[in-house]
C-alpha cells in the first residue's frame, strides 16, 4: 500500500490551506467576511484542515443537538471519520439566515428542516471537489476514483490522499451545482447516535456559555429594574454608596473600591464593578424612585377578569376569524347536546437556567458582543442608532446558551450590555440575578378559552367553536404580520387540527394587559393544545365514550395522526387497568398535537393520593417526526419537552400584585425535582419524510395528558391551571 500521502512537492504547494465550502443557493451570496479570499471561499458552511473538519452552524446550541446532527449531514455525504468532525458557530451574516423563518433566528423546530437538504448537499459538493482535485493532480479520470472515510484513492495506481491535503485545491475547483446524495441505505451517521461534539467541553468545563465570558480589561455589571412592569426609572441617590467608602479607599468615581460606575437606564439603574458580587451588593446601597406607570394597579385577579369579561364580547371589531367551515353556530344551536367549557391557562416564565447575560465591547469603531441568542441579526438593527454606528460595524459571537426556551430571543440584555459598555469605556459582563430574570420576563401569555361542541342525537360531533382570549405576541414582535386583527400565532394548533369536524369556527379576541409576552417553548401550541385536548376528553367522558377510542374515530381520514394514536394507546397498555394503590387513586389520560410538523401523543399515569398528593408515575410518548437524524438526540428532547412542560402544569404560574411579580426565585417558581420527575418512554415512528421540529413538540400534550388522568383517577375536571391550585383529596 502507497502512503496516505503521494503527493508531489509541487502539488502540495499549490494545494496547500483549507477547504471551505458551503452549499450555494441561488439566494445566499458569499458571505462578507469571506470576500476576497478566493479561491478558498466557495461559502461558508465547510472548512477542512489536515486534521479536521469544521462544519460551520447558523443556529445555535441551546441543549437542542444542533451543534451534532447538523454537522452529521454535512458529514454524511462527504463520508468522513466522525472523530474528526468538529462545529463552529457562524458569524453574523445574512448568508446563514434561515430560509423558513427570514433570519439567522433558531426557533420553531425550523433547524433541521431548513438544513437538511443543504448541508447533505454541501458535504456531497465538497467530495466531488476533493476527488476533482486528485484528477487534477493525478491526471487521471474522476470515474476512476473514490472518497472514502477521509480518503480520495485511485486503485489502479494504489494511490491515495487525505482529504486534508487536498484541501487547498479542492477549494479551487468549481462547486457541482447539484451534487448526487448518497443512497439512504448506506448511510452511516443518519439514523444512528454518534456522540455528540458539544458534550465533551460542556462535561469538563471548557464550554462557553454567556456567563462564561472572560476578556482582558473586563469589568462587570448587576442590574435591578423598575419593580412594576412597564415602568421607568426615576430619579437616583447614590450617597450611601459613597459613604461606605473611606476618603483613603475611595475609587476615582467617589464608590468604595471596585466600584467603577452607577449608570442609568430607561427602565433600570445598573452598577459597574470590578466584580459582579461587587456589582450586586453595591446596588442595595442606591436609593431609587421609579416612575411606576400605567400598571401600578394591576393584579392577577384583574388581569383574569378582564380576559374572562372579553369571552362575551359582541364587538366585531375586536374578534378576529381565524377559521370557518361549515355553520357551527346552527350546528350547536340545533344540537341534541351541548358540551362546553372555559379553560384558564397562566402567565409562565421561562427560568432557564442560565439567567440573561451579555458581554459587549463597544468602542469608537464597532461594538462586539459575545452572548447566548436565538436572534443575531436583530443586534445589527437595534444597535448602531443607539451607538452611533453603521450596521456592518455590529459583530455578534454566539456562546452556548443555558436554556433558553424563548427567553433568548430578546434583545433587551444585550442592548443593555452595549450601552454599560459604552458608558464606562470597557468591556462588560452584564448577568442578571435570578430574580430579575424570573421578575422581568417577556412571559407566556396568559389565556381563557371557551369551547363549545354539539353533539346529534347519535352522540356524534357536528359543531365545534372555540375562542381564545389573550394578549398578543405579534402585536409587539411584528405588528405588521397581523392580518384583519389576526395574529396568527395566537391560534396555533387550532388552525391545522387533524380532527374531522363537520362544522368549525375559531376566532380569536386580542386583549391586552400591560404584562410583556413573547414566545415560550412550543409557542401557543400548549395554550391551545391543553383546551382542545381537555374538551375531547369532556365530550368523551359526557357521552360515555373510551377517550382513546373516541379520537380514533376522529382521525380516519388522517392516518399518519392515526398511527401516532394507535401506537401510544398500544405502548402505555390503554385497555388494561391500572394497579390499585393503597390510600389513593391512580388513573391515565391521554392527549395529542402537531406542532412544527411532527405529530406526537402521550399518555400519562398519576397516582392521587387521598390525602391530596399527586404523583406522575409515568409517561408514554410516541413520535412522528419524519425522518429521525439522531434518535437520542430526538428522544432526550421529549423527554426534556416532557419535564419542562409538567412544571409549568403542577405548579407553574406567574402572578401579580400593584403591578409587580410576585414569584422570584426557584423557591416559588418552582421546577420540577429528579425526585418528582416520571418514569418516561419514548418511542420514534420510522420514516422517510422530512425531518421536522422536535425540541418544542413534547410539550404541548403533557399538560392535558396530565389533567385527563386526575380526571380519570378522580372525577375532578381541572380547567384553570397549575394543578398545585386545586384541592385533589378525597371528598
Amino acid at each position: 500500500m502507497s502512503p496516505l500521502i503521494n503527493l508531489s512537492r509541487r502539488a502540495v504547494l499549490k494545494g496547500s490551506g483549507a477547504l471551505i465550502l458551503g452549499f450555494h443557493l441561488p439566494f445566499l451570496p458569499v458571505p462578507a467576511a469571506m470576500a476576497g479570499s478566493s479561491p478558498m471561499a466557495i461559502n461558508a458552511w465547510l472548512k477542512m484542515s489536515s486534521d479536521t473538519v469544521a462544519v460551520i452552524v447558523a443556529r445555535s446550541e441551546m441543549g437542542q443537538g444542533v451543534f451534532t446532527t447538523l454537522p452529521m449531514l454535512v458529514a454524511e455525504e462527504l463520508d468522513v471519520d466522525w472523530q474528526t468532525v468538529r462545529a463552529e458557530m457562524a458569524p453574523l451574516d445574512p448568508v446563514y439566515a434561515n430560509p423558513l423563518l427570514g433570519s439567522m433566528k433558531t426557533g420553531n423546530g425550523t433547524s433541521l428542516a431548513s438544513g437538511f437538504l443543504p448541508l447533505r448537499q454541501a458535504g456531497a459538493a465538497a467530495r466531488l471537489m476533493l476527488m476533482a482535485a486528485a484528477a487534477r493532480i493525478w491526471r487521471v479520470p474522476l470515474t476512476e476514483l473514490t472518497a472514502t472515510a477521509g480518503v480520495v484513492g485511485h486503485a489502479p495506481s494504489d494511490r491515495q490522499a487525505s482529504y486534508g491535503a487536498l484541501a487547498g485545491l479542492a477549494g479551487r475547483q468549481p462547486v457541482p451545482p447539484d451534487p448526487p446524495l448518497r443512497d439512504p441505505t448506506t448511510w452511516t451517521l443518519i439514523g444512528r447516535s454518534p456522540p455528540r461534539l458539544d458534550s465533551p467541553a460542556k462535561v469538563i468545563g471548557q464550554a462557553t456559555f454567556g456567563v462564561d465570558v472572560r476578556l482582558p480589561n473586563l469589568l462587570h455589571a448587576a442590574i435591578r429594574h423598575c419593580p412594576v412592569l412597564g415602568g421607568t426609572l426615576g430619579k437616583i441617590d447614590d450617597s450611601a454608596l459613597k459613604a461606605k467608602a473611606k476618603d483613603k479607599e475611595r475609587s476615582p468615581t467617589g464608590y468604595r473600591p471596585g466600584v467603577i460606575a452607577v449608570v442609568p437606564l430607561t427602565n433600570a439603574v445598573a452598577v459597574v464593578a470590578e466584580s459582579w458580587w461587587q456589582a450586586q451588593t453595591a446596588l442595595a446601597d442606591i436609593a431609587v424612585s421609579w416612575n411606576e406607570g400605567a400598571n401600578a394597579d394591576l393584579t392577577s385577579a384583574s388581569l383574569d377578569s378582564a380576559l374572562t369579561k372579553a369571552l362575551d364580547t359582541t364587538d366585531s371589531h375586536a374578534i378576529a376569524i381565524a377559521v370557518s367551515h361549515g355553520d357551527a353556530d346552527h350546528a350547536i344551536a340545533g344540537a341534541a347536546r351541548v358540551v362546553e367549557a372555559v379553560y384558564h391557562q397562566p402567565f409562565l416564565a421561562h427560568a432557564p437556567l442560565e439567567p440573561m447575560s451579555a458581554t459587549a465591547s463597544v468602542t469608537a469603531t464597532g461594538c462586539t458582543l459575545w452572548l447566548p441568542t436565538q436572534d443575531q441579526e436583530q443586534y445589527a438593527k437595534l444597535l448602531p442608532p443607539l451607538l452611533g454606528l453603521k450596521p456592518s460595524q455590529i459583530t455578534v459571537n454566539t456562546t452556548f446558551l443555558g436554556g433558553s426556551f424563548g427567553r433568548r430571543l430578546e434583545s433587551d440584555f444585550g442592548i443593555q450590555a452595549a450601552l454599560l459598555s459604552k458608558a464606562v469605556g470597557r468591556p462588560v459582563r452584564l448577568v442578571w440575578s435570578r430574580e430579575e430574570d424570573i421578575r422581568h420576563d417577556f412571559y407566556r401569555p396568559a389565556s381563557v378559552s371557551r369551547v363549545t361542541v354539539g353533539l346529534d342525537a347519535a352522540d356524534r360531533l357536528i359543531g365545534w367553536r372555540h375562542r381564545i382570549v389573550a394578549p398578543s405576541i405579534l402585536a409587539r414582535v411584528d405588528p405588521g404580520a397581523l392580518k384583519n386583527g389576526l395574529d396568527s400565532a395566537m391560534i396555533a394548533g387550532l388552525d391545522d387540527q387533524s380532527y374531522a369536524l363537520p362544522a368549525l369556527l375559531i376566532d380569536s379576541v386580542r386583549r391586552d394587559t400591560g404584562v410583556p409576552v413573547g414566545f415560550w417553548r412550543s409557542g401557543w401550541h400548549s395554550n391551545n393544545a391543553f383546551s382542545t385536548e381537555s374538551m375531547i376528553d369532556e365530550v368523551a367522558a359526557a357521552i360515555g365514550r373510551d377517550p382513546g377510542h373516541l379520537r380514533r374515530t376522529l382521525l380516519t381520514d388522517v392516518p399518519r395522526t392515526l398511527g401516532v394514536l394507535d401506537l401510544v394507546i398500544a405502548r402505555a397498555h390503554w385497555d388494561r387497568p391500572l394497579a390499585p394503590v393503597t390510600g389513593g387513586r391512580r388513573g391515565r389520560g391521554l392527549a395529542l398535537h402537531q406542532a412544527f410538523g411532527s405529530v406526537v401523543a402521550e399518555v400519562a399515569e398519576v397516582t392521587v393520593f387521598d390525602d391530596g398528593r399527586l404523583r406522575v408515575d409515568r409517561v408514554v410518548a410516541v413520535v412522528d417526526c419524519g425522518l429521525v437524524v439522531h434518535p437520542d438526540v430526538v428522544k432526550s428532547q421529549i423527554e426534556g419537552a416532557i419535564l419542562f412542560g409538567l412544571s409549568a402544569a403542577l405548579t407553574g404560574e406567574i402572578t401579580f400584585d400593584k403591578g409587580q411579580v410576585l414569584q422570584s426565585n426557584f423557591h416559588d417558581a418552582k421546577a420540577l425535582t429528579l425526585a418528582e420527575a416520571p418514569t418516561i418512554e419514548v418511542y420514534l415512528v420510522e420514516s422517510r419524510e422530512a425531518p421536522s421540529g422536535v425540541s418544542d413538540a413534547g410539550t404541548p400534550p403533557i399538560a392535558p395528558a396530565l389533567t385527563n388522568a386526575i380526571f380519570d383517577a378522580t372525577g375532578q375536571r381541572l380547567r384553570r391551571l397549575p394543578v398545585a391550585d386545586h384541592d385533589l383529596r378525597a371528598q
